[in-house]
């Protein structure tokens, strides 16, 4: 191939044992699953993101969707009917999926090969790995998890138990971002010198934000225990509708879930929008499993907005730029290119391409979970397996703690620590309340 061709290729999934050579080899089969075979599939948190990857997933010829779970009543109805109704009119007579509260259920399933796991991010880590733990491929949603030390432990389980996991970072499957990676990438735009990206605000800034101290009665059918999980009432996560949104008359969510503006169940702007921009930025900058050696805080000394620097002198700036929104630009000494969703502009035109994926919803489009399910099949790691991903939310992580911390901070992306700095180290993680524990032992 041209070098432009492998470069695609390898961002589409076809050549993943690039990014861990040893994964080809390590992510054996529990059993071999013949070309013709169908993926069963089980999804672990039922939300609004959960039906944009169901409305994709159970239209592959090749996939089979056979149990859901939720600790929502409403939510795993309506799971219930959407996946009853489209199998009974494609003539199944076992149409409808079993359904769950407690995903360990779900998980101790001998028929199922694979789960997609939506939930609130503080619950990522721990299914995931126990997922891992079952013998059950994953399709992970974004951020991989909510703090650094989740990430390392869920690194350990997928390699340990030999598992392909795919973090949903569907951008990395997008034709505009990987033409634009691709062009910072293949030396087009010259060497690069510094990236801008926007992740967006919440009370003007992208950090996250307190719980609201607002306390409601929980519903009935929601079992708020088991929601909250390893985190403790101390945290101040208390119950109110927007946290987990009810149904309107037309069955979909009011709101997407407020849980990830929040501290302790989330990462405010830094993750949700972040965990996409950030793994663009690492990706074209060929520091994938890598990272910065350096992050500054927003207002400190002459730094307007919050900043990473890299060990061969790129500049990372989380700002806003061209007023287009969440984006990413990059520029080198030959020119620059900015990417949106749907949306690709650059400082030549020869640095540019015309974007045409977009009639379908972004959340919805089949290409990135296409390319877990080929992973399934082939056993070579997706185009965002674990190390990736965790690289890339390190990223949002290492800046949440500068800015909680208001200082700089100095890291070191191969051991994962923050250098001579025991407060920094000390938010890599949180405790889990007891009786939770013991969930990220691999």
């Amino acid at each position: 191939m041209e070098r432009r061709d492998f470069l695609k290729a390898s961002a589409l999934g076809l050549a993943g044992t690039m990014v861990a050579p040893t994964a080809m080899m390590a992510a054996t089969p529990k059993k071999k699953t013949a070309a013709n075979d169908k993926i069963r599939l089980g999804f672990i948190g039922l939300g609004q993101q959960a039906n944009y990857l169901l409305s994709s997933f159970i239209n592959m010829e090749d996939v089979l969707v056979v149990a859901g779970c939720d600790v929502y009543d409403i939510k795993r109805d309506r799971f219930e009917n959407i996946v009853t109704k489209y199998y009974q009119e494609k003539g199944l007579k076992k149409a409808a999926p079993a359904m769950y509260v407690d995903y360990n259920d779900l998980l101790a399933r001998e028929d199922i090969d694979a789960v997609v796991i939506a939930t609130p991010d503080h619950w990522h880590a721990a299914i995931a790995i126990a997922a891992c733990k079952a013998g059950k491929d994953v399709y992970l949603e974004k951020p991989m998890t909510l703090t650094i030390y989740e990430g390392q432990q869920l690194v350990k389980a997928v390699r340990k138990y030999n598992r392909i996991l795919q973090v949903g970072s569907q951008q990395r499957s997008s034709e505009e971002f990987i033409h634009a990676a691709n062009m910072a990438r293949e030396g087009e735009l010259g060497q690069i010198r510094k990236v801008e990206l926007f992740v967006g605000r919440w009370d003007g800034q992208p950090f996250p934000v307190k719980c609201p101290r607002q306390k409601e009665a929980v519903p009935a059918g929601l079992d708020w225990e088991r929601w909250l999980g390893p985190l403790a009432e101390s945290d101040y996560v208390y119950y109110y509708p927007d946290i987990d949104p009810l149904l309107n008359e037309n069955g979909n969510e009011n709101c997407w879930g407020a849980w990830r503006w929040y501290k302790k169940t989330g990462g405010g702007y830094m993750t949700d929008w972040g965990a996409h921009m950030f793994d663009i930025v690492q990706w074209a900058l060929g520091k994938d499993g890598s990272g910065p050696t350096e992050v500054i805080p927003p207002g400190y000394s002459f730094y307007k907005n919050l900043t990473y620097k890299y060990d061969n002198g790129v500049v990372v700036e989380e700002t806003t730029f061209d007023d287009k929104g969440q984006g990413v630009k990059i520029y080198g000494d030959e020119g620059w290119i900015a990417v949106h969703r749907g949306n690709l502009y650059a400082s030549d035109p020869k640095f540019e391409m015309k974007v045409t994926d977009n009639s379908v919803p972004f959340e919805a489009r089949a290409g990135h979970h296409r390319v877990f399910i080929e992973s399934v099949k082939s056993r070579i790691d997706p185009n965002v397996p674990v190390e990736v991903g965790h690289s890339s939310c390190n990223m949002c992580n290492i800046g949440i703690i500068a800015g909680e911390l208001g200082r700089p901070l100095v890291w070191n992306p191969i051991v994962q620590k923050f250098m001579h700095d025991d407060e920094a180290n000390a938010l890599k993680h949180y405790d889990y309340r007891e009786g939770y524990k013991n969930l990220l032992d691999v």
